[in-house]
């Protein structure tokens, strides 16, 4: 990080809804905290499988209480998330793992895409409901995004390379190094050690923590 600046480190992957929350009020305060704010594509799957996490809605209860929870916040945070309850059997049935790769091997490179393919993976799966796990799906969300077709089969290609595998699964081990059990963790390294912080409603503890003032999730 720059001098005097604080790394915040964003570990999410398109399959959570959280994260996109968490994505777009780090980005909105992006400029506002004095934060170098490092998106870092990660794969759930594999997060909850290595903790024993269960996904919350395997709890019915949970997953009632989580529908509403998700229509609340869409609009506190002015994101437009659209959840209903065959969106559980939907995750369910998806895999992030092409997508994950897909948006590592442009990490990998070319990094200033990782925003917006990001924020488009997010849209198309949570807005607009169709699917993210198909090559062809993968390609139309990256010509969404603004990429050329050249560079979409490029990334493509890539994301069977060891590179890009091993790439994804070192992003996804760091973040259970850090403590990670579901996403999206945060980690703020401040004060010389990792301090991590689960979920989209945490930021302003982050805040607090790294001394910077929180002003809603849509800061004017």
């Amino acid at each position: 990080a720059a001098m005097g600046r604080t790394l915040v480190e964003l570990y999410y992957d398109v399959i959570s809804p959280y994260s996109w929350l968490a994505f777009e009020v780090l980005c909105r305060y992006r400029h506002i905290w004095n934060i170098d704010l490092r998106f870092r594509p990660a794969f759930l799957g594999g997060i909850m499988q290595q903790t024993g996490n269960k996904p919350p809605a395997m709890l019915p209860k949970r997953g009632e209480y989580m529908l509403k929870d998700m229509k609340r916040m869409a609009k506190y945070y002015q994101v437009p998330v659209q959840m209903s309850a065959d969106d559980f059997r939907r995750i369910m049935g998806t895999s992030s793992l092409m997508a994950m790769r897909f948006i590592t091997a442009m990490d990998m490179t070319n990094p200033q895409y990782l925003e917006p393919l990001s924020r488009e993976f997010w849209m198309r799966f949570w807005s607009q409901h169709e699917d993210i796990s198909q090559p062809e799906n993968i390609l139309a969300v990256a010509r969404q995004a603004g990429l050329s077709a050249e560079l979409s089969q490029k990334a493509l290609e890539m994301i069977s390379s060891p590179a890009v595998k091993d790439r994804l699964k070192e992003t996804t081990a760091e973040a259970l190094k850090h403590g990670a059990f579901g996403m999206p963790a945060v980690v703020a390294h401040y004060d010389g050690k990792p301090h991590l912080f689960f979920g989209s409603d945490r930021l302003e503890l982050l805040g607090s923590v790294i001394g910077e003032k929180w002003l809603g999730p849509v800061p004017s």
